[in-house]
């Protein structure tokens, strides 16, 4: 869809995508999708990071109340968070490429 588009518009496009094909009929994921989909799409953000009190604090709301559902919008706000505290954003940070 967005083929021409620029690299921040193609990786929302693909987030949209990964999202929309794991979700369920009416949209959303539940938590154990959401947190089957973090490790096996997020893995290099979410390595490591299993000590972090934050990181905990995110998975064990994703192991509570299984049944409840994650919407695009907090799954984006999940990814961002996620992002923010993950080491490997320190060292994408450090890298500067040209074009």
């Amino acid at each position: 869809a967005l083929g021409k588009g620029s690299d921040l518009e193609k990786a929302f496009a693909t987030v949209a995508l990964v999202y929309n094909n794991s979700a369920g009929p009416e949209g959303k994921l539940s938590k154990a999708e959401t947190k089957c989909l973090l490790q096996t799409q997020f893995g290099g953000f979410i390595q490591g990071q299993e000590n972090k009190p934050k990181y905990q604090e995110i998975i064990s709301a994703l192991d509570e109340e299984s049944e409840s559902k994650i919407d695009f919008e907090d799954f984006m706000v999940l990814l961002v968070s996620l992002t923010l505290m993950s080491d490997l954003l320190q060292e994408i940070k450090n890298v500067k490429t040209t074009k």
